[in-house]
């Protein structure tokens, strides 16, 4: 996503796996296994405590259909496992899409990082395009403003597609094959890594787009794939998500302060509040003031709603920000916009810097017309309307030529034994959308967490028990209970 946000081949069962029906890259001759340089490397962990492992760089493609595109390299922290007899490598995937696996390894989840050890080796790979793998720099669009116009859903969409637009072209004068930025393509970078270790199947292990990616390399090389772990399920269709399912986290939001004498006295019906200032920001936009962080001077503009539900959109992904809305839109309820003037003026002051792999990404995967219809007629009565998304489905079509197609978004279907974990408090991916996905695979198993986020892995102890369980072949359980957030409430 731009910096505005930094905040049919069907797959059917087979003995090891899913048994891919269509070569993923139709007429390409099979090629030599791939090698890896590997190199020590001293990894540090979240608390200064440090851990012998090796960084490996593997040389692919950077578009595999075009025998003249560059080669790239991409890099990974390979953690030894400590097993007498190690099971398939796990190899673990970001989300984002643009998040670095091996800087995640180094924060919350390192003491899962490490508990997988005693299975096998464990793989952070940072994906192409993305951290140690990074292949382009940021781009800064050559597109002009005016500062005097208010930022509105439409300006933000007509700036966000001309300035891609305008960075496409400035990465293909560079040289880079920005058709190769496709959760395919890494796909088969995942393959590519499977076959430079020289084992027949290798495990996933991936959050959002991680998971996006992870049914993607079921579908395309189910085979090479023994088990799964999943979490925030974004399924191949759903990279945009339906407005409709963000509003039925609203009214979980809704019992929440019900629940809480206090926060129902401050708040009422958070909803109708919602919409209120929704209505009164689109018919008279804000001027709002800040001096972002290192800004010499402070920036001014004007915003309309679209703006602040891209910021809400950004806030529910976990129980913590999820708690902390209501405050804030009682606040602008009662005039004080200062509250969103810091953090929204300083995302939109890069709204001009583009990063390259994630936009790319996810415009490639797309959306089809069907889907499209329904956002669009959840999203006209939505509490964000589209916003949660953005800058998808906005860019969608922006460039026909690296759109992965309706036969990449089919529904798959696998045997691979694979765990699907899914917050009731996730604001970002649905466990009703992740309910969608499961039900086509045969050994397919969910774990629900109440009270649970996007970020789940090191939300509960519990989480990451289940996860090791499942690696290892047992039986996880089904249902953990977390304690509901407590709604802030200012004193």
């Amino acid at each position: 996503m731009p910096a505005l946000l930094r905040f049919p081949l069907r797959v059917l069962g087979a003995p090891l796996g899913a048994l891919m029906l269509v070569p993923a890259f139709a007429g390409a001759q099979a090629a030599p296994p791939p090698s890896v340089r590997y190199s020590p490397y001293v990894f540090t962990g979240p608390r200064g405590d440090t851990v012998h492992a090796e960084l490996g760089e593997l040389i692919v493609p950077e578009r595999r259909a075009n025998p003249a595109s560059r080669p790239i390299t991409l890099r990974f922290v390979r953690f030894r496992s400590t097993a007498a007899r190690p099971g398939a490598p796990i190899v673990y995937l970001a989300g984002g899409p643009g998040a670095s696996g091996i800087r995640t390894a180094s924060g919350p989840r390192f003491p899962l990082f490490m508990a997988l050890r005693t299975l096998g080796d464990v793989i952070a790979l940072d994906q192409r395009g993305v951290g140690q793998s990074a292949t382009m720099s940021a781009c800064t669009a050559r597109t002009a403003t005016d500062p005097s116009a208010p930022v509105t859903r439409a300006s933000l969409v007509a700036f966000t597609r001309d300035g891609l637009t305008d960075c496409i072209a400035q990465w293909s004068a560079a040289g880079i094959d920005v058709d190769g930025y496709t959760t395919r393509e890494s796909a088969a970078d995942i393959d590519d890594l499977r076959r430079a270790l020289g084992v027949p199947q290798i495990a996933l292990w991936g959050i959002s787009y991680g998971s996006h990616l992870g049914l993607a390399v079921l579908k395309y090389h189910g085979a090479s794939v023994s088990r799964a772990v999943f979490a925030g399920i974004e399924g191949l269709e759903q990279t945009v998500k339906r407005p409709a399912l963000t509003d039925s986290l609203f009214v979980r939001v809704q019992r929440l302060i019900d629940a809480d004498t206090t926060a129902r006295a401050a708040y009422g019906d958070l909803a109708a509040t919602m919409r209120r200032v929704h209505a009164r920001l689109d018919s008279a936009p804000q001027r709002m003031t800040t001096t972002p962080p290192g800004a010499s001077a402070p920036i001014t503009m004007r915003i309309a709603a679209f703006p602040v539900q891209i910021l809400v959109g950004s806030m529910i992904a976990d129980p913590a920000g999820i708690a902390r809305v209501p405050a804030l839109y009682a606040a602008m309820d009662a005039g004080r916009y200062d509250v969103v003037a810091g953090p929204l003026l300083g995302a939109l002051s890069g709204m001009s810097t583009f990063a390259g792999m994630p936009e790319l990404m996810d415009v490639a995967s797309g959306i089809d017309r069907a889907r499209l219809m329904l956002v669009e007629r959840e999203a006209a009565r939505g509490l964000l309307g589209d916003a949660l998304n953005f800058p998808m489905p906005h860019l969608a079509g922006i460039r026909p030529s690296i759109d992965l197609g309706a036969g990449f978004r089919a529904p798959l279907r696998s045997s691979v034994p694979t765990l699907f974990i899914s917050g009731t408090l996730d604001g970002r991916t649905s466990p009703v959308e992740a309910a969608e996905v499961r039900k086509r695979f045969s050994r397919g198993r969910a774990l629900i967490v109440e009270h649970g986020g996007h970020n789940i892995f090191e939300a509960d102890p519990r989480v990451a028990e289940a996860v090791v369980t499942f690696f290892r072949g047992g039986t996880p359980v089904e249902r953990i209970e977390m304690a509901p957030p407590k709604v802030f409430v200012p004193r």
